[in-house]
């Protein structure tokens, strides 16, 4: 017999708590996102990502809230009120709820019944997981990805070396602390096998965040100067050489990581004019990697770059063009990995591929319904747990659902 899916509740908004919830879809679970009741001084109603970007369905769904989306339920809730806090532990404890997820500003948990020691009594079952800005002990910070990027120096060690800081081109912020809370609810649902019981979840972007900066961090304490960490564009700080070479007809990226690739590269047509005994070695090319990478540059930018592309592959040296952000879904190697779902006007819409494929996707044909229009499934859901017709007509008349 097959087992039941999992089911997920989450009041959540804009990236990091939409992208972990995504992943639970990815494998098939069951995710209910609960948006709150129109607010009368807002013009938009809920998740306010899903009024950012080109408008792609009626009503709510514009481009940047599709994609994090897609294969999800929706409902509207006033979780300030009692009857709508009282309808939340109803969906919990009917729809026996396996995880609960929110990145609602830690500070209004309580006031929304949402906090982990009240959904907690509901059902003791229950993983609770919350993300935000530096965890529940600041429970009154604010966070967006690149605030958090800035605070945790990544905008320091980000873009040219002359040039200002620099954000990250995605919100790897947001995306990390989204996938930590996913691995987190993973690891909490494998305790509950053995406990029965559940546990909360507290995910900090800023830790999540300082996390990554494992390869720069420890070196302050081992003799590596500041300065030897911060901004270097498109350079390796310790690889050399590493960079973006231009070519006759664009640009290459190519990475040598050991003294065997580079005497392999120095072998191979046109950069036999660099092989001399000092650049042997790694430390040997760092002692001037400025006058190496315009070498380097000024034998790659007379040949296209196919040529170049030639003479790396002949030298097993990793390398890339690149590519236009227009072009990444067209390459090969993505050609039966990609998501897609279809708009309510029947346009096809490719999607990322999962980090990792999932025999739930395969079983789908790689297909997700599209993103949920606002409120779309209160009606189906609270039906599902027994609230009556007469009973949601009441309820919507009162502002308790939407």
């Amino acid at each position: 017999m097959t087992p039941p899916r999992p089911v997920v509740l989450s009041v959540e908004q804009a990236l990091s708590m939409s992208y972990a919830t995504l992943r639970f879809v990815h494998l098939g679970w069951r995710v209910i996102r609960i948006e709150p009741t129109p607010s009368p001084n807002l013009r938009t109603r809920g998740d306010p990502n899903r009024h950012i970007g080109r408008k792609v369905a009626e009503g709510d769904r514009h481009s940047y809230f599709v994609g994090p989306n897609a294969g999800k339920e929706a409902i509207a809730l006033n979780l300030k009120e009692p009857e709508g806090q009282a309808l939340l532990a109803r969906l919990i404890r009917e729809l026996s709820a396996d995880v609960f997820c929110t990145n609602t500003m830690p500070a209004r948990h309580a006031s929304l019944g949402i906090d982990y020691a009240a959904l907690r009594e509901v059902r003791p079952e229950l993983v609770w997981c919350c993300i935000s800005a530096m965890g529940l002990a600041y429970p009154n910070v604010p966070g967006y990805d690149p605030v958090l990027q800035a605070q945790c120096g990544y905008m320091d060690i980000t873009g040219n070396p002359d040039g200002p800081p620099m954000q990250n081109g995605p919100p790897i912020i947001d995306l990390k602390a989204g996938d930590e809370a996913f691995a987190q609810v993973l690891h909490a649902l494998l305790e509950r096998h053995h406990t029965g019981v559940g546990r909360a979840i507290d995910v900090s972007m800023a830790q999540v965040a300082t996390s990554w900066l494992l390869t720069f961090l420890p070196m302050l304490d081992m003799g590596s100067p500041p300065e030897e960490l911060k901004r270097s564009g498109n350079e390796h700080r310790q690889f050399i050489p590493t960079n973006a070479y231009p070519t006759a007809d664009g640009f290459i990226y190519m990475a040598v990581g050991s003294d065997v690739q580079w005497q392999r590269l120095v072998a191979e047509e046109p950069f036999c004019p660099l092989a001399r005994p000092d650049l042997a070695t790694n430390e040997g090319r760092r002692r001037d990697k400025t006058a190496l990478h315009a070498a380097i540059a000024a034998l790659t930018s007379k040949h296209p770059a196919a040529d170049i592309a030639r003479a790396l592959r002949a030298a097993q040296i990793p390398h890339a063009p690149i590519t236009p952000i227009e072009r990444v879904m067209d390459q090969e190697f993505l050609q039966g990995a990609l998501l897609g779902t279809t708009a309510p006007d029947g346009r096809a819409i490719r999607l990322p591929p999962p980090a990792v494929s999932t025999q739930f996707l395969e079983s789908q044909d790689r297909q997700l319904g599209f993103a949920p229009a606002y409120g779309e499934h209160t009606d189906s859901v609270l039906g599902e747990v027994g609230v009556s017709p007469s009973e949601l007509s009441s309820l919507r008349e009162r502002g308790v659902v939407a």
